[in-house]
């Protein structure tokens, strides 16, 4: 029998339809008699029950001596949360828990239309469920009417101010009578929310704290499992299965893994949704409707959705990524477990992340049962366990029933019908995965490649060419294939391609996982190979046709070019003298200016070479009647033919190896110009 003494009969019938044989102790606390009418500050774990606690809290305030609301018109109360989702649910809770008594709800939520939620609140409203933002903007506008105000109520207030609503709350509150009831409900009471129960509140205000850290979370069992970085969607996929549970919520850290495991889990056949930052209000919206409709099994999301959703059935709760702090644990995993039903936390710890799941669970003061994902023979095994269970086994057949038995027994062993109908379930559901051994803390050594027993050779169409290292080649083939650390060998990188080793019984599973094309991201395919790679046959460069061109031709290096430099310009005796040898001049005479006088009369001396030619410092010169100018050295001028002084037009620019005249007179450039007395050159010749 219901004891629901003291409460409206609308209030109680309500409850009784919904299943409720008694109130939970937060709902007890703030129904107290005593309590009527006071301020109240209420600290309690999540999933305890509070949305009904504050709704019935404030029902003395609104309701009229029959247990009824008045005709609606201004808001009498208003319900303010931190995120859409909450914000919806608090307005689903309190239309079944007053739908007895005739209440109005409307709703002020960012993300949604604001003109539609505009005339909502014009046709009149008995309570607003409302976030910060959009409240804020509607009473700034003059949409909302705050002068009728009887009960404000703050759900989640501790994460309101985490996320940067202080300003809001306060501009909301500013504007609200100052004969008000407010109620706020937070999981912890931290100094920020301290000093705002002090400003809005009565100085008579009650402080309520419901359940201890030691009874926190009583309905939820807590496991920390132990897997390889390589494994965790595995396990995650082997857990769902094992489980099989109505609805499963897996928590990520950011939204690229959220959109990466929803597609995988997409890909396996479950039927999941996402919830994240990234998608818009509506389809929010529908993630959550598909999940307690029953359309949707799996919900991944971030730890937006970890404040104050309630999904019914929801028994499964895994943590693909650590949370980064004990109120992120507490919250996410207070999805489930709620109302006094059980349910599971489940953590998935990578062997290097082992010591923070440790700190976080010891600072959340909660234990945890240790061990490892379910494998694939313990999934396959649940599953026949959950076959022979079922209930319709025992249940008596129908004449039509019986009739379909016998024509399935046509013909066949009662055995094969059975196998076949095993085949049938394990068909309808995704096939669990083959789990890697996880090294224990302390004992992880170094692999010697003679240990690594049988395997198959594979070529990537990756190569040095392509900057391919084993840094980055090692986890793509982990991702993409399936594979673990511990099944993949030696890698050797060549110019093209790649060779990797593979153990042979991780060959399969790698086929499987990447189709028969064997396909990996950016491009790249693996080949089979039929023995080991010939290293050393390997070309280590790039091969002679790949080489850049030379001189335009492509190809080995032209034999011209492989000459001594001695013979690249050969310089041969003017005037048919032999060349003399002789020693170093020396640096002080170097130094000094040529001579004035005449190139026949003056000593062959070496002078200090112009600074436009410094390559001839140092070379040896004959005894010569010339000037000793070395560019009129070069070509001497014809007085009796000076066509003859000059070459052909390509030889006036400087050259290298026969054919390179001295520059000429600007006159000589043009075509067909006649040459002119060798002129002293210029700076810029």
């Amino acid at each position: 029998m219901q004891d629901f003494s003291g409460l409206p009969h609308t209030l109680s019938t309500a409850l009784s339809k919904k299943g409720y044989s008694g109130l939970t102790p937060v709902q007890q606390a703030v129904t107290d008699e005593g309590l009527r009418g006071s301020d109240l500050l209420v600290s309690a774990q999540t999933g305890s029950g509070k949305t009904v606690g504050f709704g019935l809290a404030m029902a003395g305030d609104l309701l009229d001596e029959d247990g009824r609301f008045g005709r609606p018109a201004a808001p009498q109360a208003a319900v303010i949360a931190p995120t859409r989702e909450l914000a919806l649910q608090v307005r689903r809770e309190f239309d079944w828990l007053f739908g007895e008594a005739g209440i109005v709800t409307a709703s002020a939520v960012g993300g949604m239309d604001a003109r539609t939620e505009r005339r909502a609140i014009e046709r009149g409203a008995h309570v607003i469920v409302a976030t910060p933002g959009r409240l804020r903007d509607h009473i700034a506008r003059g949409v909302i009417d705050m002068s009728d105000l009887k009960t404000v109520v703050l759900d989640e207030a501790d994460e309101m101010l985490d996320m940067g609503f202080s300003e809001d709350l306060e501009f909301i509150l500013d504007h609200t009578p100052e004969s008000r009831r407010t109620l706020m409900f937070s999981a912890t009471v931290p100094h920020g929310i301290a000093k705002l129960a002090q400003t809005y509140q009565n100085e008579d205000a009650e402080r309520l704290k419901v359940g201890s850290a030691e009874k926190q979370h009583s309905d939820i069992s807590y496991s920390a499992l132990t897997v390889a970085p390589s494994d965790i969607e595995k396990a995650i996929i082997n857990l769902l299965r094992f489980h099989d549970a109505q609805t499963a919520i897996v928590f990520a850290n950011t939204r690229s893994m959220v959109a990466r495991l929803t597609a995988k889990f997409a890909n396996r056949g479950f039927s999941v949704v996402s919830l994240s930052g990234e998608l818009s209000q509506a389809e929010r919206t529908n993630a959550m409707q598909a999940l307690r409709d029953g359309r949707a099994q799996v919900c991944v999301a971030t730890d937006v959705a970890a404040r104050g959703i309630d999904l019914p059935g929801l028994e499964l709760v895994i943590h693909a990524d650590l949370p980064s702090n004990v109120e992120a644990l507490l919250h996410r995993s207070g999805r489930t477990g709620r109302a006094g039903r059980k349910g599971n936390s489940i953590l998935i710890v990578p062997a290097r992340q082992r010591s923070k799941a440790q700190r976080l669970l010891k600072f959340a003061k909660l234990e945890a049962d240790w061990g490892t994902p379910p494998s694939a023979e313990e999934v396959l095994a649940k599953d026949e366990e959950r076959i022979a269970s079922n209930p319709a086994l025992d249940e008596p057949p129908s004449a039509e029933e019986l009739a379909f038995a016998a024509r399935l027994l046509d013909g066949r062993t009662p055995e094969q019908i059975a196998a076949a109908y095993l085949r049938l379930y394990r068909e309808r559901h995704s096939a669990p995965e083959i789990l890697g051994a996880v090294p224990e803390p302390g004992q992880r050594k170094p692999r010697d490649h003679a240990e690594f027993g049988p395997s198959t050779w594979f070529s990537m169409s990756l190569g040095r060419k392509d900057r391919a290292e084993p840094r980055w080649l090692l986890p793509m083939l982990c991702r993409n294939a399936g594979l673990s650390k511990s099944a993949i060998g030696a890698i050797r990188v060549q110019y093209q391609e790649t060779f990797v080793e593979i153990a042979s019984d991780a060959v399969a599973t790698m086929k499987q996982e990447l189709g028969p094309d064997l396909n990996l991201e950016q491009g790249a395919a693996l080949t089979e190979l039929t023995g080991k790679p010939d290293f050393e046959g390997s070309p280590k460069g790039p091969p002679a046709d790949a080489r850049p061109p030379r001189d335009g031709k492509r190809g080995p290096k032209p034999q011209s070019f492989d000459k001594p430099k001695s013979a690249k310009r050969p310089q041969k005796p003017k005037d048919d003298a032999p060349v003399a040898s002789k020693p170093k001049a020396d640096v002080s005479k170097m130094t000094k200016k040529p001579s004035d006088k005449p190139a026949s009369k003056a000593k062959p001396k070496h002078s200090k070479p112009p600074a436009s030619k410094p390559k001839s410092e140092g070379r040896s010169a004959a005894p010569s009647t010339k000037s000793t100018d070395k560019k009129r050295q070069k070509k001497p001028f014809n007085a009796s033919d000076p066509s003859k002084s000059l070459g052909p037009r390509k030889a006036r620019h400087k050259g290298k190896g026969k054919g390179a005249g001295a520059p000429t007179a600007k006159s000589g450039r043009g075509k067909g110009g006649d040459a002119r007395p060798f002129r002293k050159p210029s700076k810029r010749s």
